[in-house]
């Protein structure tokens, strides 16, 4: 098992999808954090479903048709950098 680590932009990406979907519902809000941070702590399994990521040296988990998560791995640790929006363009070129 690796060890999972989670990023302070991570958590600011997580934080904004929920404060953003909170505005209409804040339960929908927190169900959704839950959601996606739920699938973040498998990704210790190496056999956790992860595919290569668009940028070089990432893996990408779909956590939700509309969020995916951005990660870096090694033999022991999985950081994970952020989670994306489906609306917000990965990567970023600017």
């Amino acid at each position: 098992m690796k060890t999972v680590i989670r990023t302070e932009p991570y958590q600011e990406d997580l934080e904004q999808i929920e404060a953003e979907i909170a505005k209409d519902n804040p339960a929908a809000g927190v169900d959704m954090w839950l959601h996606i941070d739920g699938q973040v702590d498998p990704l210790s399994d190496p056999n956790f479903p992860r595919k290569v990521g668009r940028v070089e040296g990432t893996f990408e988990l779909v956590a939700h048709p509309n969020c995916i998560v951005i990660m870096e791995e090694d033999a022991a640790t999985v950081t994970v950098l952020n989670v994306n929006h489906a609306r917000r363009q990965w990567p970023r070129t600017t």
